[in-house]
């Protein structure tokens, strides 16, 4: 099943399964919002009314994204602010914290999406490696968690959504990864307990696999395993940007008011695939694209 967009038009606007105005009033952080799941996310808040503060390392990639929210949606002008630092550093993300709510008043809630790996066994992963990614995708979420916290929602409340990945069983390949997101889970359980009393509800979503942009960072011997993971899965498909965002959305919204301390798997049934049974290719079912910007990844150019 081809991930293609179908050549839509560029200032066509998101396609959300949710109301309109839905976060008019809301602002929503999205880390990692300059690129992948975060652009695609933040685009779908902001089609639904919500100001951002998008934060990133490269103002680069965050500033096009503004440009182009504000392009499709004019209305978005004046309530998206940009936020350049690196969410393992203490200090910046202190400051981006502070900054965003000096610039919006208010922070209702948080997606932390930013993270990053590489894939590599354990064997070969240095100590550096492991490092980098243990505090990209650990220390990150845990600094703007409690940043954001601290500095706002225990005296307002708020909804806070963290990023996992498909850690059930292991993540062979990608340990140092799977390590990290599990400790995601775990810092989700517990600020789910903690914060609650204060009106913060702290859930995630554990994508599988998505066919995000983040799969061209890849060298060409693991875009050739990603290419044949499609038959593992029990749809028999790569999940698209806007079926992750829906699932974030759905989290941050008054909707899930008593759901708290959860994980939403968005990954077609890849836990459930046994190796006693056999997938049959599918003969039915539709991909969700609400995203029209949406690009898939290079790898797939022949699909």
């Amino acid at each position: 099943m081809s991930q293609k967009a179908g050549g839509v038009a560029a200032g066509q606007r998101y396609a959300s399964v949710f109301r309109p105005g839905l976060y008019q009033g809301k602002t929503i952080v999205v880390t990692g919002g300059g690129s992948g799941l975060g652009r695609c996310t933040a685009h779908e808040l902001a089609s639904l009314g919500a100001g951002l503060a998008l934060v990133g390392r490269k103002l680069d990639k965050l500033q096009a994204a503004q440009d182009e929210i504000c392009r499709i949606y004019p209305e978005a002008s004046g309530r998206i602010s940009l936020h350049a630092c690196d969410i393992r550093d203490e200090a910046g993300v202190r400051g981006a914290v502070a900054d965003a709510l000096a610039r919006h008043g208010a922070i209702d809630g948080l997606f932390n999406c930013a993270g990053g790996q590489f894939p590599a066994p354990l064997d070969r992963i240095s100590y550096n490696g492991w490092n980098a990614v243990v505090q990209n995708n650990l220390h990150g979420t845990f600094l703007m968690s409690r940043e954001v916290y601290t500095q706002h929602m225990r005296q307002h409340g708020g909804a806070i959504v963290n990023m996992l990945a498909d850690i059930w069983g292991g993540m062979p390949g990608m340990g140092h990864s799977g390590a990290a997101r599990a400790g995601v889970w775990n810092l989700t359980e517990t600020a789910a307990c903690e914060w609650a009393h204060a009106g913060v509800r702290v859930n995630a979503v554990a994508p599988g696999w998505i066919a995000s942009s983040g799969m061209d960072s890849y060298d060409e011997d693991y875009r050739a395993v990603l290419r044949e993971l499609r038959t593992k899965v029990p749809l028999q498909r790569f999940g698209t940007e806007a079926e992750l965002a829906a699932a974030v959305v759905f989290l941050l919204s008054p909707a899930a008011a008593f759901i708290n301390g959860s994980v939403i798997r968005v990954d077609g049934g890849v836990p459930n695939a046994r190796h006693s049974w056999t997938l049959a290719p599918a003969e039915r079912g539709e991909a969700y694209n609400g995203f029209p910007q949406y690009e898939p990844p290079s790898l797939f150019s022949d699909d």
